[in-house]
């Protein structure tokens, strides 16, 4: 690994002297052999004005892949710096998708500016596809797919692949439509290449053709292509006229983000939806609330404990376990609220009961709370010798992991029902009333028991 590391360092190198030298035919010759994720790597270390001169060293068709990996920041560079000639014919090669995309999420550079540097073709597909609803599937097809009309001959689309292949953002799928541009079906390319020269398109194509309407929701469209294992799904309106096509790549990018954005919410920390970056004050704005409400419910356990302080001073051992408790009941709180917090978003299908989901969490908890308890008394009977001190923690541990699961399933759900994200308000507030239960049963069985210690 580290001498792979070390060959990748030395290679990028060799590029950067080939820019500091001004050398075309070197640099052209080590860039274009890294993949494009590589290469947006060497040019985002690239110095300014070295970066500047990649429209010297690259053809804008060769740049356009290398755009659709880069950072918005980079991208945002290479808008407002490159020269013009190279940005028209870059943007007028690129994806339509990712001209879209990189228009919706630039906050630095007005939109008419790289439309005005398109073609009239091209301005207005970016411009119909910036007119659909956020996050739904219009928002995030391409206008770029190969379709062809139903009685066209296999030698025919083969012949008209081999024009538009390179234009088209995937030909492994080609759909089939009628005279009045209507989806009737979809073939694939092996499909096609094993069709006899002469035989019809609507011979071959297969009429089982999944499809979206143009307003779904993009997780919709996201799961509908993972449900039918898909490279790409069609787009329609008015239920069959296609429109575009959304592929796997993109809705790879929309599941990232979905996932990212739950963890987010399960920490209480909200992205904003503003497309600008938040400064230190709308940030710690956004989070003080929290962070206020969180401080009161943490000064319910510092009054617990004051109240159990005789059990304390009593047996000062007690408090080396103390962490232990809390530590689990939040950790085993958070996994339970996963656990609701998928269950409240998946389809209505498959959706469990709260009871179900309720008992399933609880029986798990008592397994994982025996595991647990049999671990810890095990090890305070043997360190520290003392098999009440032990009994005691392991029941409270094994009590706490089985009632820090129920308070991590049912709390979301409450949540939802008040029509409060659950994801943003469950995971702090589980995490401090586990820790408050954990303390409680913990304090509880040992002041019963304090006599026998």
């Amino acid at each position: 690994m580290e001498k792979l590391k070390v060959n990748k360092n030395q290679y990028y190198d060799a590029i950067y002297r080939a820019a500091k030298k001004n050398d075309r035919k070197s640099f052209r010759k080590l860039f274009l052999r890294l993949h494009d994720r590589d290469q947006h790597e060497v040019f985002h270390l690239l110095y300014p004005e070295k970066k500047q001169m990649i429209a010297n060293f690259l053809s804008p068709e060769e740049f356009s892949d290398l755009f659709e990996w880069m950072t918005i920041e980079d991208q945002e560079y290479v808008v407002s710096y490159f020269p013009k000639s190279f940005l028209t014919k870059l943007f007028n090669t690129m994806p339509t998708d990712d001209v879209v995309k990189f228009l919706k999420q630039s906050s630095n550079i007005e939109q008419s500016y790289p439309l005005g540097l398109m073609n009239e073709k091209k301005r207005s597909r970016v411009e119909e596809l910036l007119s659909y609803q956020l996050e739904t599937a219009g928002s995030i097809m391409t206008k770029e797919f190969v379709s062809v009309n139903q009685n066209q001959t296999a030698s025919e689309v083969i012949a008209f692949l081999r024009q538009v292949s390179n234009k088209a953002e995937t030909i492994y799928y080609i759909y089939v439509l009628d005279n009045q541009a209507d989806l009737v079906g979809v073939l694939s390319l092996r499909d096609l290449i094993l069709s006899p020269e002469d035989e019809i398109m609507q011979n071959v194509m297969s009429r089982q053709v999944v499809s979206v309407p143009v307003d779904m929701d993009q997780e919709e469209v996201a799961r509908v292509i993972q449900d039918y294992d898909l490279l790409a799904v069609p787009v329609v309106e008015n239920n069959s006229t296609m429109i575009g096509i959304v592929t796997v790549d993109d809705v790879m990018d929309i599941l990232e983000n979905e996932v990212t954005e739950d963890f987010r919410d399960i920490a209480a920390i909200r992205r904003s939806d503003k497309p600008k970056e938040e400064g230190a004050l709308q940030t710690a704005k956004a989070r003080t609330p929290w962070i206020v409400i969180l401080i009161f419910l943490g000064m319910l356990n510092g009054g617990l404990i004051s109240s159990f302080e005789e059990t304390l001073e009593s047996v000062v051992l007690l408090a080396a376990f103390i962490p232990v408790m809390m530590d689990t009941a939040g950790n085993v709180g958070t996994q339970s609220l996963a656990v609701s917090v998928r269950n409240l978003n998946v389809e209505k299908d498959e959706k469990q009961s709260l009871w179900k989901t309720v008992r399933k969490e609880f029986g798990a908890g008592i397994l994982i709370g025996i595991a647990a308890a049999i671990v810890i008394f095990l090890v305070i009977a043997i360190f520290y010798q003392n098999v009440t001190l032990a009994f005691i923690v392991g029941v409270s541990l094994l009590l706490t992991i089985s009632f820090s699961t129920v308070v991590g399933a049912v709390i979301p759900a409450i949540a939802d029902k008040l029509h409060v994200d659950p994801a943003v308000a469950s995971g702090p507030f589980i995490t401090t009333i586990n820790d408050a239960l954990g303390l409680m049963l913990y304090f509880s069985i040992a002041t019963s028991l304090i006599h026998v210690l």
